[in-house]
């Protein structure tokens, strides 16, 4: 499979960038990976870069994005962060990843198993951990009933609400970004990976 180059980035439609997305994730689920030459496109990329995606996931080992989504050294930005949260930071690479190198697809992508869901859930507090963590609580707080201890399906529906309180802060806080998708050159979608079977379920834009 061949680098991104300038001119099949620009060609490429934000709804053909889901689809690449989505038909990698079916490959790696099936163990079907595409060959590809990766000093061959350490080479292709080395004077530029023209990825069609970037993707904010969280720090978690088992959620390696270009894996997951079957793709090659140039095809990806790859934003990582605990608890795939939004911060100023986030905001500005992802700003440069779609208003000035061309990507056309913004996934936020959230994953079962969350660590950092899981201990916003449990109310840590340690060091930093503790102001990262606030980013979650909008999504415990629209989840938990009460004061008792959340269960495990609770916990996963906090997953994927903390995936769409991302995306909602994606679009209120980066004019950029919103003005993109509502000229349609760029698409916003979260999704959700499953650590058990590989397989990301994609949200309804």
């Amino acid at each position: 499979m061949r680098t991104q180059t300038k001119e099949t980035q620009e060609n490429l439609t934000c709804k053909e960038a889901h689809k690449i997305l989505a038909e990698g994730n079916r490959r790696f689920v099936q163990n079907l990976k595409v060959q590809r030459n990766l000093q061959e496109q350490v080479l292709a990329t080395s004077h530029g870069q023209y990825p069609f995606a970037v993707v904010l996931s969280c720090i978690d080992s088992r959620v390696p994005a270009e894996l997951v989504f079957d793709q090659g050294i140039g095809d990806i930005f790859s934003v990582r962060i605990a608890g795939n949260v939004v911060n100023e930071d986030i905001l500005g690479s992802m700003e440069f990843a779609c208003k000035v190198a061309g990507s056309k697809i913004v996934v936020v992508l959230g994953h079962t198993k969350c660590g950092a869901v899981n201990a916003a859930c449990n109310n840590v507090e340690m060091g930093n951990i503790t102001a990262m963590l606030s980013k979650v609580k909008p999504a415990v707080d629209f989840i938990r009933k009460g004061e008792e201890k959340m269960s495990d399906l609770a916990v996963e529906e906090v997953a994927v609400q903390n995936v769409k309180v991302s995306i909602d802060r994606i679009r209120q806080e980066s004019p950029i970004l919103a003005e993109l998708e509502n000229n349609e050159s760029i698409e916003i979608v979260g999704a959700l990976y499953d650590v058990s079977s590989g397989v990301v379920e994609f949200f309804e834009s």
